[in-house]
């Protein structure tokens, strides 16, 4: 992948794209360009909408506090090519407030398409703020170049995500239970393809659960190492590991920031 411009502002849109096109950025994001990063009209920020690829653009004043963005140019197409974007869902017992943002912000920048909160028997939090995920969601692909936003599903019960599974996604559970101790030994031995990484509660799966996961079929039973991750740990944990082993990381040319 080409070196990728990291000091212009970049924002996502939900906008059609286009040569010439003129955008009217909303209150939240004209007061983020015009006060707190002290832009004016004439300078550069990037879009995106997760459709249209990546566009140049230049900011235009249109009254004394609104701002409207008129693009320029493409700067990156959307990427079409199968297999160049991760097929990777994420599932995982939902947190509270902070540490849940921070895991969501955290995934999406791993490459997660798809976020899934699975509510387990030891699950603290049984209610998902769905409009929150998206925003957190939305900031991390901000921040991290990608073009594509994941999509944002609502929670549902173990059993009705394991009824639902497809069983040609291969599921990487994390269980610190796993007899396997090695987890990059344990992950070479799959076949790599569509995946789905599965982070439970930080009091663990119950037997009943555990005992449903491990009669799944294509499924890879994972242990994250000697020390007890919380859950927000785990998944950086895990996600590091599924890149590195079995998902995008493995090409060569990445960005880095």
């Amino acid at each position: 992948m080409a070196r990728y411009d990291f000091r212009t502002p970049r924002l996502y849109v939900d906008a059609a794209l286009g040569e010439g096109a003129n955008l009217a950025l909303d209150p939240g994001q004209a007061n983020y360009l015009g006060n707190v990063l002290r832009l004016g009209s004439g300078d550069a920020v990037l879009v995106f909408n997760g459709r249209d690829g990546e566009w140049r653009g230049r900011l235009v004043a249109v009254g004394k506090r609104k701002l409207a963005l008129e693009l320029t140019g493409r700067t990156r197409a959307q990427d079409s090519t199968p297999g160049t974007a991760p097929d990777l869902h994420y599932l995982f017992a939902p947190l509270k407030h902070a540490r849940l943002d921070y895991m969501v912000q955290k995934a999406v920048e791993m490459g997660a398409s798809r976020l899934q909160p699975v509510l387990t028997r030891h699950t603290q939090v049984a209610r998902v703020n769905l409009e929150r995920m998206q925003a957190n969601a939305v900031e991390a692909a901000e921040q991290c170049g990608i073009l594509t936003l994941p999509t944002i599903a609502p929670a549902l019960d173990l059993s009705a995500v394991l009824a639902a599974r497809d069983p040609g996604r291969l599921l990487v559970f994390c269980d610190e239970d796993a007899e396997v101790k090695d987890p990059v030994a344990a992950l070479t031995a799959a076949a790599a393809g569509p995946l789905a990484v599965l982070v439970g509660p930080e009091g663990g799966f119950a037997e009943d659960e555990r005992a449903a996961l491990l009669a799944q079929p294509n499924t890879v039973r994972l242990s994250l190492g000697p020390r007890i991750l919380r859950a927000d740990t785990a998944a950086v944990a895990a996600l590091a590991l599924i890149g590195a082993v079995l998902g995008d990381w493995r090409c060569a040319a990445k960005i880095t920031r």
